[in-house]
């Protein structure tokens, strides 16, 4: 399908990729218990992924992952997606694994809706509120291809494409640039938006504990983090 010129974008399909619990946010071990790490990585993506399915114009939310507690915790109007095989690695890839799973929710996005925006929402946003999303979106339905920076302006929490259009994704270090290096034009979200603020390291978690939804504030009040 081409894409479709100065056609707004009406509906998209969100695609959410999620690290298993093992793998998912490591420089929060020296501060967490491991068994409370994994526990929050779970429940931000979940809160990440009610958001989604909560925002306006969002029609499907796809969660590519192979962790068995966040597939059988999906909220309804979400479902998940079996993660691609590990040898597969996307061409130029920082992240090859994160990559190769945005690039199968994308495909999967395709079939279902071909007509579509696709969204990449990284699962780390647990303050996030639909209108923000839903507010980021309405600017992105303009454009081909989007990027939105997280606060430090360098990482991706959200990544656009209009129907039709492949997505590249260069998830990693430094993947803001890299993603505008490719065409994506980098939203103008303001820094209060919940949309731009991931977890990623501990500075980053009292944050959360304040704002969170309801999975990611319960394990939080669950523990203080070490140090």
């Amino acid at each position: 399908m081409a894409p479709r010129g100065d056609v707004p974008v009406t509906r998209w399909v969100v695609v959410v990729p999620v690290k298993t619990a093992t793998a998912g946010k490591t420089r929060l071990a020296g501060v967490l218990p491991e068994s409370h790490r994994q526990a929050l990585v779970r429940a931000m993506a979940l809160d990440t992924v009610a958001a989604a399915v909560a925002t306006r114009g969002v029609v499907r939310v796809l969660v590519v992952t192979a962790d068995e507690p966040v597939r059988l915790g999906l909220p309804t109007g979400a479902e998940a997606v079996d993660e691609p095989s590990p040898t597969t690695r996307p061409a130029g890839a920082v992240e090859p694994g994160l990559d190769a799973a945005v690039l199968a929710g994308a495909d999967r996005a395709a079939a279902l809706d071909p007509g579509a925006g696709v969204a990449v929402l990284l699962g780390d946003l647990p303050a996030l509120r639909p209108d923000d999303l839903a507010a980021a979106l309405d600017l992105a339905a303009h454009r081909p291809r989007t990027v939105v920076a997280d606060l430090g302006g360098t990482g991706t929490t959200l990544l656009t494409v209009a129907p039709g259009l492949d997505l590249r994704p260069r998830f990693g270090a430094g993947s803001a640039a890299a993603h505008e290096a490719l065409g994506h034009v980098r939203l103008d979200v303001p820094g209060t938006s919940s949309l731009r603020r991931d977890v990623d390291v501990p500075v980053d978690l009292a944050r959360a504990a304040h704002d969170a939804g309801p999975r990611t504030r319960a394990v939080l009040g669950d523990v203080a983090p070490r140090g």
